[in-house]
């Protein structure tokens, strides 16, 4: 594989250079960045995704919002509820075994 310059215009490679110089790109590009992280962040909307989430009602997840346990997990920007669902329920679950652990 020869080494083109990079002021070389496109018009004057072959197709197998300027594949080649595509293919050298990419993966100096692709070097240079970590990966995608597989686990991406779930999140649901309002009310209505907390409470398909936690499987209650939206009277309950109002309560459950108020009581201030999952804190953490939500970002409230003016009406709308943007929640962080494994934080939710890891939070939710953390505070649910430490009543269990007080009575």
């Amino acid at each position: 594989m020869k080494k083109n310059n990079p002021n070389t215009r496109i018009i004057d490679l072959t197709l197998g250079e300027l594949l080649d110089a595509v293919e050298e790109r990419v993966k100096a590009t692709l070097a240079g960045k970590p990966q995608a992280d597989d686990k991406k962040k779930r999140y649901v909307y309002g009310l209505k995704g907390l409470a398909k989430l936690f499987g209650c009602s939206k009277t309950t997840a109002s309560r459950i919002k108020t009581s201030g346990k999952i804190d953490k997990a939500i970002t409230q920007i003016g009406a709308l509820l943007i929640i962080d669902a494994d934080l939710a329920l890891s939070l939710a679950g953390k505070q649910e075994a430490t009543d269990n652990t007080q009575k």
